[in-house]
């Protein structure tokens, strides 16, 4: 069984430059987070690591399916998986989450996890309502039905009832008096 310590990086020793890494995702992957949001799954990580004197920038290439639950029918299915994403480190006084895609590590940090990062890639590529592959086709029919059925909401008093316009003039003096007043400000 794979454990945390298969997807870390050994930065302390590495040249600056480029370096590529290769990660298979399985169900043991999976099995480390637990199953609540992926069931399983078979993808592929290549992992790119740009290293300079101040910055580390990662680049995620996921590709693959992950077998997730029907929201609907409680089915498993597998769903399609194309994943590009990049994440930097720089290096400062102490280790800190500065934004979504930027960390702040201390110089003398020897190791990367990056096992939770590529999780959460997965994670948030998912789609919110999770159908099998044979719902989603009604899906978008009732989707476009909807389209059909819009409200459009105007303003205008008495607006193209009878199919007539009413004129500009009409429109003036419909208008809030205190609009009015504002108009004078001038």
């Amino acid at each position: 069984m794979k454990k945390l310590r298969d997807y870390e990086i050994g930065i302390d020793r590495l040249a600056n430059k480029r370096h590529y890494y290769e990660f298979e995702l399985g169900d043991a992957f999976f099995d480390l987070f637990g199953k609540e949001l992926i069931q399983g799954g078979k993808l592929l990580a290549k992992v790119e690591l740009d290293k300079t004197e101040s910055l580390l920038t990662f680049h995620f290439d996921i590709k693959g399916h992950v077998r997730l639950v029907c929201d609907r029918s409680l089915d498993e299915f597998d769903h399609p998986v194309d994943i590009d994403q990049t994440f930097r480190i720089k290096y400062g006084e102490e280790n800190a989450e500065l934004d979504d895609d930027l960390w702040q590590i201390t110089p003398n940090t020897q190791v990367i996890s990056i096992a939770q990062h590529l999780y959460d890639y997965i994670g948030l590529s998912l789609p919110m309502k999770k159908l099998h592959p044979r719902f989603v086709e009604e899906a978008d029919d009732e989707e476009e039905d909807n389209d059909q059925d819009i409200l459009i909401y105007s303003s205008r008093k008495g607006a193209e009832t009878d199919g007539e316009e009413d004129d500009d003039d009409d429109d003036e003096d419909d208008v809030d008096p205190r609009w009015n007043a504002l108009r004078n400000l001038n």
